[in-house]
């Protein structure tokens, strides 16, 4: 049996429903073979404690951003942003993007947010976590707008189409699929997951939330769940579980030159 590893790009291990048994977290994905995993800021107010939490452990890596669901919180500068992506171990300006299904109002604010963790990146050089839901063509507009294509990054937990995927990949974006892709009702998502080149292929849990099937409605998820999305990629690209496991990992490693 062929022997495989898998890392988790994006999670959340600092919210309050994993970061309290990050030892068990951690041991279960030791037991599932997954080697590393981002975890993803959505308050920079909270990144001091989660960078603390990451350097505790040398497979745990950090991204650093003000989620767009955060309408009630302090806006954070370029400049705030730059100075924390130079904490050890931060990989990526993140989480961060448009969201018109929580906000409906399509908010100025939303889009002043949004380009300006895009310019931080692009002074860090580090590559981005984009968040979209009802919002892909507003989205994709502003990454073209403000040059997002130099640093690149990752379409997290990917629920468009493959149109909106080719336009991403395009811009220099990876795309990364979660447990949505093994919901049986999600057609666009597998239509797109078929079809994005293998070297440009992530997978990830976004726990504690999206627990993939035969887990699905289960509260937390975890990154030991990651390996589901991986062997439903599996299936529908008619790869085996092996490539999926090595290019994904490889596709992490270069991306966030780890």
């Amino acid at each position: 049996m062929v022997s495989m590893n898998f890392i988790d790009a994006h999670c959340h291990l600092d919210f309050p429903e994993l970061i309290g048994q990050i030892d068990a977290v951690l041991a279960a994905m030791r037991e599932a073979r997954v080697t590393h995993a981002l975890t993803v800021g959505t308050n920079p107010a909270t990144y001091p404690e989660l960078n603390a939490m990451i350097n505790r452990y040398p497979n745990l890596y950090g991204a650093v951003g003000l989620h767009p669901e955060e309408k009630d919180l302090p806006e954070c500068s370029v400049e705030a942003l730059c100075a924390l992506a130079q904490y050890p171990k931060t990989v990526a300006i993140g989480e961060t993007g448009l969201d018109f299904y929580h906000v409906p109002e399509r908010a100025a604010w939303q889009k002043d947010r949004f380009r300006a963790h895009i310019r931080a990146a692009r002074l860090v050089k580090k590559p981005l976590v984009i968040h979209t839901r009802d919002a892909a063509y507003e989205t994709l507009a502003i990454l073209r707008e403000e040059r997002a294509d130099e640093v690149g990054g990752m379409m997290h937990c990917f629920t468009e189409n493959r149109a909106i995927a080719e336009e991403a990949l395009a811009l220099n974006f990876y795309i990364s699929f979660s447990g949505v892709v093994t919901f049986k009702n999600a057609r666009d998502v597998h239509e797109a997951a078929k079809h994005v080149p293998l070297d440009r292929l992530l997978i990830e849990t976004d726990s504690p939330f999206l627990t993939p099937a035969p887990h699905r409605g289960h509260f937390p998820n975890t990154p030991a769940h990651v390996v589901h999305v991986a062997e439903a990629l599996s299936r529908l690209r008619d790869e085996s579980l092996d490539r999926i496991a090595r290019a994904t990992s490889e596709n992490f490693f270069r991306l966030f030159k780890v």
